[in-house]
């Protein structure tokens, strides 16, 4: 008897693109810029995203899209700043995938809104492998996590639109070589921006916020 393999993989991935597609065309239709964050647990991924919002708030529309396990700790400090938030929990899902950002958008006021910020579940794996329909990716690498990263986890780095290196605060405490993690990063993915920043104090932060503000313009300018 033969056997039939299934790939199921394959046929998950194919039916999230799919949403995903249908997710661009959405945002896309209300000249909304969503931007997918992705990091490790701990690299500084909402600290980044409250940083941005007061770089922006006031001139930007921002909403951001929350993904964690469980709990809503982050979504409550982005509330705090009278932001648009919707917490995803995935119940043990190690990523966001394109329905539950769909969900969401269906549950935010997408008139109003110009800039999305998706913070994704903290994983260096599957997080890349799911589209959501974002028009970039962020990823984001802490000091402390080491240099070796993009060796490790290429699919992250090589999906990656801007890559920020954060908490270069503590560069002097840690064995990070700035020059060859760019290095690397620049081998899998030459068109990467790479941005040393620290979230906490700020350095570096401007170019971030000079990217960011160019590709806001580049897609509401479609208006």
């Amino acid at each position: 008897m033969s056997i039939k393999v299934l790939t199921i993989k394959e046929d998950i991935l194919g039916a999230n693109e799919e949403k995903a597609k249908a997710n661009r065309e959405l945002v896309d239709k209300h000249h909304i810029l969503m931007i997918n964050i992705m990091s490790s647990p701990g690299a500084g991924k909402t600290s980044l995203i409250l940083q941005t919002i007061n770089r922006f708030k006031g001139k930007t529309r921002i909403a951001v899209i929350e993904g964690d396990v469980a709990s809503t700790m982050d979504a409550d400090k982005v509330s705090k700043l009278a932001v648009p938030v919707i917490q995803i929990n995935t119940a043990g899902a190690c990523h966001l995938d394109a329905n539950m950002i769909r969900k969401a958008l269906d549950n935010l006021a997408l008139e109003q809104i110009d800039l999305l910020l998706i913070e994704n579940v903290g994983n260096l794996i599957c997080t890349a492998e799911f589209a959501l329909g974002a028009h970039k990716q962020v990823m984001l690498l802490s000091v402390p996590e080491g240099d070796d990263k993009p060796y490790k986890y290429p699919l992250m780095f090589t999906e990656a639109d801007v890559v920020l290196v954060n908490k270069i605060d503590v560069l002097p405490y840690f064995d990070f070589n700035v020059n060859a993690f760019s290095k690397a990063v620049s081998g899998l993915n030459p068109s990467a921006k790479i941005f040393p920043v620290s979230a906490k104090t700020g350095e570096g932060l401007e170019a971030w916020f000079s990217w960011l503000e160019n590709a806001i313009k580049q897609q509401t300018s479609t208006a």
